[in-house]
């Protein structure tokens, strides 16, 4: 088994949209976001005769409190089977590369399904360790979208049917945006949404870049939902092998009473039916489903479309240094903690709905991919 640093992008997204652990952030454009994300990007592939195996996009970042590098694979790695050579051979060069950087752990996140107990079991045989503290949300709401649309709609929740009617009757039109100014209407709904909701956001050329990336073989859309021309939500859809991925939603704080939110979902969901997609993945939803959650509203929101909730296994980390980890750990901890106090408050002073992003059922809030401490 040999691993390379593998270059060639149809290659590598070849072997990625074929593979059931494939997903939108192990992705050769995924590795092009690194500015954005905040570290360099590596892609390793395990090949056997010259063909993949397995990949591991691995994304450098560094912890915030301790200000040193580690390696962390979104999603990933993707291989099919956890007990083959491909995945020991890709994490021993995961641990070269992170003895040339200084990394101190490799985090892992698998697209695979919690309780499955094969993964498990070749990660710990690894020397990898379960890690409570998720960097990727691991719940979705995911909804099969194969059935035909009359079919979907009926699955929906008769509010959520109504709102997609009442929007198309009070004049909403949503459309495919192209244009440079489309993504400046864009981002000023996600700087609007992102402050009225409270959650981080990237700088606009991190929308452009992935429209632009992942555009060039149409496998992203921008929408738009517009009154009278003047735009009042929009949606960013990434779609990978049979999967289209909600990735990022805005709302004006105006002309709400329109639901122009339902209408994109709906022309989303139609979107990614007409691009040969099986599934449309709304993405995070809270992991305790509990309304005292944190991330629970966009559970109450996404469910109206009808679908379920798929739960990914646990984060894992490989140590590479002792100490080091054990300070990463503690501080995260400690970090977390914070982060709960803080919304158990707004759960006291709003109750449940108020602490939950009363304001965020329209949108996908954004992943702070390197979290760290």
């Amino acid at each position: 088994m040999q691993v390379d640093v593998i270059t060639d992008r149809d290659q590598w997204n070849a072997f990625v949209e074929s593979e059931p652990t494939g997903n939108v952030t192990q992705t050769y454009e995924w590795g092009e976001l690194r500015d954005s994300l905040g570290g360099d990007a590596i892609r390793l592939g395990a090949l056997q005769d010259g063909v993949l195996q397995a990949t591991m996009l691995l994304v450098v970042g560094e912890a915030p409190v301790l200000r040193r590098p580690y390696l962390y694979v979104p999603r990933g790695p993707v291989v099919a089977d956890p007990a083959s050579p491909a995945l020991q051979a890709l994490c021993a060069a995961a641990g070269e590369e992170a003895q040339r950087r200084g990394a101190f752990m490799l985090k892992v996140e698998p697209n695979v399904a919690d309780g499955d107990t094969r993964w498990e079991g070749e990660l710990h045989q690894l020397g990898f360790r379960k890690n409570r503290f998720a960097t990727h949300p691991r719940r979705s709401w995911v909804l099969d979208i194969r059935p035909s649309d009359e079919e979907l709609l009926a699955a929906m929740k008769e509010k959520w049917r109504y709102n997609i009617g009442l929007a198309k009757r009070k004049k909403v039109q949503v459309r495919e945006a192209t244009q440079p100014e489309d993504i400046d209407a864009f981002y000023r709904l996600y700087e609007e949404t992102a402050k009225r909701d409270k959650f981080f956001i990237h700088p606009r050329e991190h929308y452009a870049k992935i429209l632009r990336l992942y555009g060039e073989r149409e496998a992203a859309v921008l929408l738009l939902a517009e009154y009278e021309d003047k735009p009042i939500a929009g949606l960013i859809a990434v779609r990978c092998g049979p999967v289209t991925t909600y990735m990022f939603g805005a709302s004006s704080n105006t002309e709400r009473n329109r639901m122009p939110n339902h209408l994109l979902q709906w022309t989303a969901i139609r979107w990614a039916k007409a691009h040969g997609c099986s599934l449309y993945d709304f993405r995070a939803i809270a992991e305790v489903l509990d309304p005292r959650e944190d991330l629970y509203s966009l559970f109450t929101y996404k469910q109206g479309f009808g679908g379920y909730s798929t739960l990914s296994l646990p984060t894992h980390d490989l140590p590479y240094s002792a100490p080091l980890y054990w300070l990463y750990r503690n501080t995260l901890a400690l970090k977390r903690a914070r982060d709960r106090r803080l919304h158990e408050r707004e759960v006291r002073l709003h109750g449940a709905r108020g602490g939950a992003r009363p304001s965020s059922t329209s949108v996908a809030p954004e992943d702070k991919v390197h979290e760290g401490a």
